[in-house]
């Protein structure tokens, strides 16, 4: 009966596992020195922001850790197997940008701020701009 068990939890692992490989956008994303993360499913554009469910299914948001601001993406192309160029909006609605998403390797991403606004997060009651690129590894 354990062996099935063993068996059974590692069919399940597997399975999971399964679902995301070979979708390099459909991932959890952070960057610990600038407290950011992004949720993307670049592929069936499902994701819902926690607390603002009124945008409904987008493709992604990134998001400050301990804090209820993002960016959300409001559009996306996936270009190849290694980068996606996406459309994002502060959660005001007030600033846009365009931006690119890269794979760098299996577990970090850049993110390149392309044209438009300047990403600025708030960080100690001011805001923070974010760099041009940034590096995110894949959780």
């Amino acid at each position: 009966m354990r062996t099935l068990f063993i068996i059974f939890s590692l069919l399940c692992i597997t399975a999971a596992q399964g679902q995301t490989s070979g979708k390099p956008f459909h991932a959890y994303l952070y960057n610990n020195e600038y407290e950011v993360y992004m949720r993307i499913n670049f592929y069936e554009q499902n994701i819902i922001i926690p607390g603002q469910e009124l945008y409904g299914e987008l493709p992604g948001y990134l998001g400050k850790q301990r804090n209820s601001f993002c960016w959300v993406v409001t559009g996306c192309h996936i270009e190849n197997d290694t980068k996606a160029t996406m459309q994002l909006i502060n959660d005001f609605g007030s600033e846009d940008l365009t931006a690119t998403l890269s794979l760098k390797n299996d577990s970090i991403y850049v993110l390149k701020q392309e044209s438009g606004s300047t990403i600025k997060v708030p960080r100690n009651g001011k805001w923070q701009k974010l760099p041009k690129v940034l590096e995110l590894k894949r959780r």
